[in-house]
């Protein structure tokens, strides 16, 4: 995935970057980067690899050498970014968010018109620098924006920082991704996550529509594109990845959480008994707001049997190399026995994907000394790798457990019955549980509903993107 942050002041607007692109920091691990525009010196950029250290500890030192009263900050897991770009409607900075799946077809069809990129490694191009060729091929930066988003299959949400100290904020076509700006005395900032900017003495001015552009200057926002009437959010912000500080569409995120683990548990009562349990619990850090609005639900009580150390190891998806990153998985799991041992166990994750850490969870559990571990998933079971938001590390539908399960259960005809799969009630779906079940010692095992997750948002069905759950656009 990735986020930014941008900033245009009266003032220096460079410490308010750093602060706010920072609070992005759960967003990727990959990169991050800062540019700025001071009307003497003109543009300025700074890069670094933050795979192995914090956004904060790289770009501390840059407050001292970046000036100017207009910036933008990124946390990217894909390419370096931002890019200085210089083009017949201006010299500017630019940070993208989303995924290019057509990339290949748009870089020939530039390539033969005459362009040309920079620092490709083999024929992948930096999908910052094919934004904004696609942009250059324009007039105006309202016109290329356009243009770019129509071409694009995929999403891109566009952060600009131009020559004339401005900034140019574009949400991606369909607004699957949010795009908030904040207010103070002294100017403006465009945000992905709302809190960000309310930390920093901001307040909410407002969110921008799918595919609606606006500059932004010290004075004022003026809109240079109008919103779309079509929009598709993804729903997989509220239950995994969004901040529970944060609100998108006007839902807050720790508030939904709570609010489908409660429908969650008020469903799963039906077919399911769960006094037996002795405790309710999150596998922290996204499932254990959901597990909280489980426990409330069902009346038995919430407990952490486990903590997860992070002060040295703060981040999930580190290091590359798949098997260390499941070993240091399994280090950051501390027990706390007095929970564990010959207890019944509910656990609430905020999705199953893989698998494969969860079942390292479930084995630890037993190792120190479990009865019995049940397993709720609280969305609905994922039947397909986003082709919209580059936030899952699966190359294929066959990395998911759910697809690879029911693969074994019935060949490739399997694709056929995705939604009595997805469904607990029919036997096709029981199969799959009972399956899943057994591979992971899970007692039972059981996913929110697509339409208790719709529920829980409270937004309208046709505003939502579900298509990892589904497969419909």
């Amino acid at each position: 995935m990735g986020g930014f942050f941008g900033s245009v002041k009266k003032s220096s607007a460079a410490f308010d970057t750093f602060i706010g692109t920072d609070y992005h920091s759960h967003l990727g691990t990959k990169r991050g980067g800062m540019a700025a525009y001071d009307k003497v010196i003109g543009l300025q950029r700074e890069i670094h690899n933050i795979e192995n250290s914090p956004f904060r500890t790289k770009f501390e030192g840059v407050l001292s050498e970046m000036r100017g009263n207009a910036a933008i900050g990124c946390i990217s897991d894909t390419d370096p970014q931002p890019l200085l770009m210089v083009s017949a409607i201006g010299k500017y900075a630019i940070s993208t968010i989303g995924i290019i799946n057509n990339a290949e077809k748009l870089m020939q069809g530039i390539l033969s018109r005459g362009g040309y990129f920079d620092g490709m490694t083999g024929s992948k191009v930096n999908s910052n620098e094919l934004v904004a060729a696609l942009i250059n091929t324009k007039g105006s930066y309202a016109e290329g924006i356009r243009y770019a988003q129509d071409v694009i299959e995929g999403t891109a949400s566009i952060l600009i920082l131009t020559d004339r100290g401005t900034l140019i904020a574009a949400r991606d076509k369909l607004g699957r991704l949010p795009v908030k700006i904040g207010r103070s005395e002294e100017g403006f900032c465009v945000s992905f996550e709302d809190f960000a900017y309310r930390k920093l003495g901001y307040s909410d001015y407002r969110e921008l529509g799918p595919g609606e552009i606006v500059e932004v200057s010290a004075e004022g926002v003026t809109q240079l594109a109008p919103a779309g009437n079509k929009m598709r959010i993804c729903a997989f912000l509220w239950s995994y990845y969004g901040y529970p500080t944060s609100s998108y569409e006007g839902v807050n995120v720790e508030m939904m959480r709570y609010k489908n683990g409660e429908l969650f548990a008020k469903h799963d009562a039906k077919t399911h008994d769960v006094h037996a349990i002795d405790y309710v619990g999150g596998v922290p850090d996204s499932g254990t707001p959901h597990a909280i609005g489980y426990a409330n639900a069902c009346k038995v009580p919430f407990a952490r049997p486990y903590i997860k150390y992070t002060p040295t190891w703060s981040r999930s998806f580190m290091p590359v190399n798949q098997t260390e990153r499941n070993k240091v998985a399994k280090m950051k799991l501390i027990p706390i026995h007095e929970l564990i041992e010959g207890k019944r166990l509910l656990l609430v994750d905020d999705s199953i994907v893989r698998g494969t850490q969860l079942k390292e969870t479930v084995d630890f559990l037993y190792s120190h000394g479990a009865k019995a571990v049940h397993m709720r998933s609280a969305c609905p079971p994922i039947m397909y790798g986003c082709k919209y938001l580059n936030f899952s590390r699966s190359s294929g539908d066959m990395d998911l457990i759910t697809r690879r399960v029911m693969n074994e259960l019935e060949g490739e005809d399997a694709v056929k019955y995705l939604d009595e799969y997805s469904n607990s009630e029919t036997e096709r779906g029981k199969a799959m549980r009972r399956t899943i079940c057994e591979r992971f010692q899970f007692e039972s095992l059981e996913f929110q509903s697509i339409e208790g997750l719709v529920e829980a948002i409270g937004l309208e069905p046709c505003k939502l993107c579900t298509y990892c759950w589904t497969g419909r656009e």
